[in-house]
This record gives C-alpha cells, structure tokens and sequence, in this order.
C-alpha cells in the first residue's frame, strides 16, 4: 500500500469507526440545536466534496447530478424538497467511493491543476484538503453524536 492509499485508508477507516458505523438512519436525521446541518447532511456532503475534489473534478462525476442540491455547501436538510438519497445509500456509495480513492495512481500527487482551486494548484494540496475537509466533517459529526446523546439521557 503506498502512502497516498495508507492515508485514505486511515481516514475513512476512522470515518466510518467514529461517524457512521454507530449511528442508526434515526439518529442521522436529527439536528441538534446549535447545528446546522444532520448527520445525513454532512455525510452526503463529505461524499460530494471529495469526489468533486479528487475524482472529477470540477463536477463529481460518480454520483448523480442531483447531489448538488442537496450537498454543496451553503445547502441544508431544512431546504430539500426532493427526495434526497437515504443514509443508506449514502454509505454505500462512500464505501463504493474509498475504492476510487485507492486506485488513484500515486502519481498524480504530482499533476497541476488544470485550474487553481482556491490557491491550490497540485494534486496533491487537493488531497490535503479533500482529506482535511473529510477530518473536519468527521469532527462534527462525533460532537453531534455527543450531543444527541446527551439530550436522550
């Protein structure tokens, strides 16, 4: 396993062993107070970001157009109004995504960017941040576990 697949593989490994794997379709559905977003939300987000990111960019190919509408930034669960794509399948698709993730060639790391992103322009700042950002999100998923947790007791 070379150090670009060590890192993805640690990443979502925890991703899944701290914010998905202990948390029901129920308890992804609820906002607690003081957040913007669900569990839902911030999973399909993460799934979205990543692939727009490093998978194909600058539209996520691999998933349907739609996700858009429901996982840019700036987008809410209190917005949608179509029918958004269950957890579930939310999670299949990020299992599905972490095997894209890991065929991609180590060396990539090395390409310019077609078009800077927000002052990126490798590859390889890409991943840092695709792999930051998926870090942040796990972050604020586990502190919104604690907290409906909390309200439950």
């Amino acid at each position: 396993m070379n150090p670009l697949q060590k890192r993805f593989s640690l990443i979502r490994g925890k991703f899944f062993e701290r914010a998905i794997d202990c948390v029901t379709p129920e308890l992804a559905s609820i906002q607690p107070v003081g957040f913007n977003n669900t569990i839902h939300w911030h999973l399909g987000h993460t799934l979205f970001v990543t692939e727009k990111f490093l998978l194909d960019h600058p539209r996520a190919g691999n998933l349907p157009d739609n996700y858009v509408n429901f996982f840019a930034q700036g987008t809410s669960p209190a917005d949608w109004t179509d029918a958004v794509p269950s957890y579930s399948v939310l999670i299949q698709q990020f299992k599905e995504q972490l095997d894209r993730l890991l065929a991609i060639p180590e060396e990539r790391l090395n390409e310019k960017l077609e078009k800077p992103f927000k002052g990126f322009t490798t590859y390889s700042e890409m991943v840092n941040l695709a792999l930051f950002h998926e870090t942040y999100h796990m972050g604020q998923i586990h502190a919104m576990l604690r907290v409906i947790n909390a309200a439950q007791k």
